[in-house]
């Protein structure tokens, strides 16, 4: 039997996180748990997308803080340097342990225009938004999805894309949660990665995407989620957001506890 082109399949489950169903699930609703939060309503979150044991706590605290409609939007960056620079898999679903989550056919149709388009290949081995699904249909089984990856954007074509989905979800008069896949500061002594996380933090949590992009690149700060992160501000601020709250912060030293070459992980709310 052919492969279902539409289905995408895990890239790195066994890896980034377990590829037992059961196993997955339990480590999942654990690091939810551990969280203690009370769900909230958000326009926009941010959360990280390493490997769960490095970044999964935090993650945890994202998705536990969060109420997670049947519609989310994932938008995540591209690290292969595959595909095209807004791309979208817009029909099928992403294949996960345990069961495949469906596309959001109808949302995706919307969103299609020249900047996000219909293409697999950016999607194909990218990890970035795939590790975020496993939180999301612990918080809502039923949920429906958007995958969008974002390649060599500059500054003004992420604003125009976050406008762009405002205005879809503003006209589909939909509850639709963005979320953007990004990691902070990596490769660097652990006090060095704080201070600078701290940096790309101040504009990203004034909700000032342009100064967060502008900040980012002058300064070579290695956030890999740079372009989500950005789209996402100008999507929630185009949806009247008023706030902005850093839930939790964590480098790859408090998991591992050497702190000679880390990761940050932030993972941010805005509403």
């Amino acid at each position: 039997m052919r492969p279902n082109p539409e289905l995408r399949p895990p890239a790195v489950a066994g890896r980034f996180y377990p590829d037992d169903a059961d196993a997955l699930a339990a480590d999942v609703e654990a690091r939810l748990a551990r969280a203690g939060r009370t769900a909230r309503r958000h326009l926009a979150v941010m959360a990280p997308h390493a490997g769960y044991v490095y970044s999964g706590n935090v993650a945890g605290v994202v998705f536990a803080d969060t109420v997670v409609p049947a519609r989310v939007i994932v938008l995540a960056p591209n690290h292969t340097g595959r595909g095209r620079p807004g791309a979208v898999w817009s029909r099928g679903a992403f294949a996960l342990p345990g069961g495949a989550l469906p596309v959001d056919e109808e949302l995706c149709a919307l969103l299609l225009n020249h900047r996000l388009v219909h293409d697999h290949e950016a999607h194909r081995d990218e990890h970035a938004l795939e590790v975020e699904l496993p939180f999301v249909r612990a918080r809502r089984p039923d949920v429906r999805i958007t995958p969008i990856i974002l390649g060599g954007l500059g500054l003004d074509d992420c604003l125009e894309i976050g406008r762009h989905l405002a205005e879809v979800v503003t006209r589909l008069a939909a509850d639709v949660l963005v979320i953007a896949s990004s990691d902070m500061s990596h490769y660097l002594p652990d006090d060095v990665t704080r201070r600078i996380d701290q940096r790309a933090l101040e504009p990203l949590l004034a909700r000032d995407p342009e100064r967060l992009f502008k900040l980012v690149r002058d300064e070579d700060i290695t956030m890999c989620g740079i372009l989500p992160a950005t789209a996402m501000l100008a999507y929630a601020n185009a949806r009247g957001a008023s706030s902005a709250e850093l839930l939790a912060y964590a480098t790859s030293a408090d998991a591992f506890g050497d702190t000679s070459r880390v990761v940050g992980y932030a993972g941010v709310a805005v509403r």
